[in-house]
């Protein structure tokens, strides 16, 4: 699931024309940067939902074969991350999905964060599992950090005063069954989070190479030049 129909609020005045996901970075659309990378993995469906200039997001994905796009349209409502998912279950299956946010960009280590975060993934214990990335390095990032990590790599929300080593990097994998029954329409995903934090059964695993948030024009510039120091 790439959550593709936000307003791309704080990336105005850009988004004034242009949707979020459709922004570059390096000379790639942000979803592009996601979906390749999917792709790579050896994913085969990724179900995209689109509101905000969802017409310009829908031409842009009209020609990829790989992985296939369905579009989870909601043009007529914004459901926010958790809404979104519930609508799209049906597409997304029984079985555990990734979910992705488009404008989360690593820089990868020595293997595939998204083969990683699949090695990681342990449904008897587990209803999601996060890709977490250390919060002092990463680029883009202008808040203290969200999880505290356990030995066993469970994640601890940090309180609100707090300041927490790990962030979460825009990418995870959940179990549909926690959306079961689910009857509000529009709602935020991060409760669920939290709730499987309280249940012991959220985990997370650390992200290899940098992870770059690109959430605001400046952080633009600030990926591209990560990018650019990396390939040298």
């Amino acid at each position: 699931m790439v959550f593709a129909a936000g307003l791309g609020t704080r990336m105005r005045p850009i988004t004034d024309k242009l949707p979020k996901p459709l922004v570059e970075v390096s000379g790639k659309p942000l979803i592009d940067h996601m979906l390749d990378r999917f792709a790579e993995a050896g994913v085969e469906k990724a179900v995209v939902n689109v509101h905000y200039m969802a017409d310009d997001i829908e031409r842009h994905l009209k020609e990829r074969t790989k992985p296939q796009i369905v579009i989870s349209d909601e043009r007529t409502k914004l459901l926010d991350q958790g809404g979104g998912i519930v609508k799209a279950l049906p597409e997304l299956g029984k079985e555990p999905f990734f979910i992705a946010n488009t404008d989360s960009l690593w820089i990868e280590g020595a293997k595939s964060n998204l083969d990683k975060l699949a090695e990681h993934w342990d449904p008897q214990k587990m209803d999601v599992l996060l890709l977490v990335a250390a919060t002092a390095s990463s680029i883009g990032v202008d808040w203290p950090g969200d999880f505290h990590m356990l030995p066993d790599g469970r994640l601890v929300r940090r309180d609100e005063r707090e300041v927490s080593a790990f962030i979460y990097a825009g990418l995870g994998i959940l179990k549909p069954e926690l959306f079961v029954g689910e009857t509000r329409d529009v709602f935020r995903l991060a409760p669920i989070f939290f709730a499987a934090a309280e249940a012991g059964r959220l985990y997370g695993a650390r992200l290899e190479g940098t992870w770059l948030h690109v959430g605001t024009p400046q952080a633009i510039n600030d990926a591209e030049q990560a990018i650019a120091r990396s390939a040298l």
